[in-house]
């Protein structure tokens, strides 16, 4: 058992590992591995591998990849509006694939203790100087060092489980196995959000033909005016961008949509990020130093991103579900 902001290692070496677990309270640690998960243990996953050997560099440049201009600002603005929406107030939360924490603030609500899960040492160990930079002191959360295909946790212990980023993506072939991990994880009443990438993303035809400078303009109009006028004229889809076969595993909005209504659970909210003007870089920092087009910006992006339409080319949509409350569950 360590001390608060420590973790564990998750090596090959330390089979049978002992997971962190800060006090009497936190969600109890499963040591059993059963047969499936030990042979997954021995099989190469070249994703999984090369996050393992993040480097320092690489995690501070990816807590980076959401600062520093006003597309990366809107990219991480939509997804932190997001959490606050479906942020639960107690209980424990966890960030599934975490990377140096960027969202993890902000998973879950100011009653709730944080676990960060990620395969990468160097990740974990960026986490404390980032949240002191972040959250003005505030103790850094919980690290665990692990692959989440075998989380060491027991089943139904978090009040929310992120999966955020490209963490599903990139499990590749896994990425079935680590939805159902995830899932698992999600207390009764718990909220389960899930970040996917069904496609290359796509733009608003009105918006993108508009001189820069008119864009920005048109932007402080009212947003119910702006969104009938984008809705009009359409959007363009992105070309796809050169990958190779099955280094990404993309799910669409409807199987997983239905997959959890098959179950009983309530899908709250969905919504492609930045779907009308996100990936136009230079509109986007025409509009940003003005507080109320970006304000109206941010409206219109999550306006537009909440039509069905816009899911299926998105390149980035998220998802809050929440797992049902039975009655048996209250003698568990």
């Amino acid at each position: 058992m360590g001390s608060r902001g420590s973790y564990k290692d998750d090596s090959a070496e330390a089979q049978g590992r002992k997971a962190y677990r800060s006090t009497p309270q936190a969600p109890r640690v499963t040591r059993k591995q059963n047969g499936p998960g030990r042979a997954q243990a021995t099989t190469t996953e070249p994703a999984v591998d090369r996050f393992r050997r993040t480097d320092p560099y690489r995690a501070r440049r990816e807590w980076l990849r959401y600062e520093g201009t006003a597309q990366r600002d809107l990219f991480r603005e939509l997804r932190e509006r997001f959490l606050v929406r479906h942020a639960s107030p107690s209980g424990w939360v966890i960030d599934v694939g975490s990377g140096p924490g960027r969202f993890l603030p902000l998973i879950g609500g100011a009653g709730t203790r944080r676990v960060a899960l990620d395969v990468a040492r160097e990740m974990l160990r960026f986490i404390p100087g980032a949240w002191t930079a972040v959250e003005g002191g505030d103790p850094s959360p919980d690290r665990v060092l692990g692959d989440a295909i075998r989380a060491p946790f027991a089943p139904r212990s978090f009040a929310e489980v992120a999966l955020l980023g490209n963490t599903l993506g990139f499990a590749e072939e896994r990425a079935p196995r680590l939805l159902e991990v995830a899932e698992s994880l999600v207390r009764p009443d718990g909220r389960l959000l899930v970040e996917i990438a069904p496609a290359f993303g796509e733009r608003s035809n009105y918006l993108y033909r508009l001189p820069e400078r008119a864009a920005a303009r048109l932007l402080r109009a009212p947003v119910p005016a702006v969104l009938a006028r984008v809705d009009r004229e359409g959007f363009r889809a992105e070309p796809p961008r050169r990958s190779l076969p099955g280094s990404f595993r993309r799910f669409t909005v409807p199987e997983l949509s239905q997959r959890w209504r098959d179950w009983g659970w309530e899908v709250e909210e969905v919504v492609a990020v930045a779907p009308a003007l996100g990936l136009d870089p230079r509109r986007v920092a025409m509009v940003h130093p003005d507080e109320k087009a970006w304000n109206h910006l941010l409206e219109i992006e999550e306006g537009t991103g909440r039509k069905p339409e816009r899911w299926s080319g998105a390149a980035s949509v998220l998802l809050s579900v929440r797992r049902p409350l039975s009655p048996s569950d209250a003698y568990d």
